[in-house]
């Protein structure tokens, strides 16, 4: 069964083809491309590629369906993205209708967050669980929620918008909402904290490890702080730690709420988790009930780098979920 997969993004978006083979993917194919000018020329550009790539490569095969993942807001149902923050011009695209008439197969669409924990739950670190929650936790701080065995997207495809909590009365912003969850742990969240960071360094005459002066903070980043920590400078190893903290204050949330056997989390907590794991589990030990959180398991996305790649095959109708 030969499936593509659209994974589309704010600043690129890649097209992929694999092959399913019982409970496993294979990857053959993925190319990406800046997500520069019209959502037609976009989807024109990465279809032309995939099907560039399975004439030269893949004579013989018969693609099955298609997935798409996508950041919300979206409508799975009926196949349309409507206008997400990150995609100025996507507004009301039919984006399972278009790719189906060019592709002549039935095509499917998800919530990058949803999309992420059905890949997780099947083919990574939440396999074998029946309640799992899927947090982004990159750019932004999403949340996909595998509950009783299935996908919960909500109502209106807005179940597991997490990163829109309020943590604290102020403080970074994230989701349009100073004092968010998403503010304080998401990739956009740690850069504002590290800015504010270094320039109340600055101002009181001290150094900071990852910006050298007030001229590049706008080139801080939570890569750099990162990378810093890693080098051992306490400064960065600190804004994670406490990162960390507002992390499983976060999680004892949903653990109370949802009360889950295992959360996923991907990108940032994957790259920095020896820096955010221990204070956001003793957050949890504090802040959630003692039941709820005996029964829980922090982990690392199992599917890593290619998690994107897994929840645009994922999103393809014909993929279990």
């Amino acid at each position: 069964m030969y499936i593509a997969g659209f994974d589309i993004g704010g600043t690129k978006c890649a097209v992929l083809l694999a092959q399913a083979e019982g409970e496993a993917l294979r990857f053959l194919f993925r190319k990406e491309i800046p997500t520069s000018g019209t959502w037609q020329e976009i989807l024109d550009q990465l279809c032309a590629l995939l099907q560039g790539e399975m004439r030269a490569s893949y004579p013989d095969a018969v693609l099955d369906s298609a997935g798409v993942s996508c950041g919300g807001p979206l409508n799975s149902a009926r196949g349309i993205i409507c206008s997400p923050p990150n995609l100025p011009g996507w507004d009301e695209v039919p984006v399972t209708e278009y790719l189906s008439a060019k592709l002549g197969v039935p095509t499917g669409l998800m919530n990058d967050a949803d999309a992420g924990a059905v890949a997780e739950w099947r083919y990574g670190a939440g396999r074998g669980t029946r309640n799992m929650i899927f947090l982004t936790f990159g750019t932004g701080l999403g949340a996909g929620l595998i509950l009783g065995g299935r996908l919960y997207s909500g109502t209106n495809d807005m179940a597991g918008e997490a990163g829109h909590i309020r943590m604290a009365k102020d403080g970074p912003t994230g989701y349009g909402k100073r004092g968010s969850f998403e503010g304080f742990c998401s990739g956009g969240g740690l850069r504002q904290i590290a800015q504010k960071y270094a320039e109340d360094a600055f101002s009181a005459g001290r150094t900071v490890s990852f910006c050298a002066n007030k001229g590049e903070l706008s080139s801080v980043t939570a890569k750099k702080v990162i990378e810093c920590a890693r080098a051992g400078a306490e400064d960065a190893v600190s804004i994670l730690r406490e990162c960390g903290t507002n992390f499983g204050r976060g999680l004892a949330v949903l653990i109370d709420i949802l009360n889950p056997e295992c959360i996923v989390a991907g990108s940032i907590f994957l790259r920095a988790k020896e820096f955010l794991y221990e204070p956001a589990m003793q957050a949890i030990r504090d802040e959630a009930l003692p039941a709820s959180a005996a029964v829980c398991r922090l982990v690392p996305a199992g599917l890593g780098e290619k998690i994107g790649d897994y929840a645009a095959i994922v999103a393809s109708p014909h993929i279990s979920k």
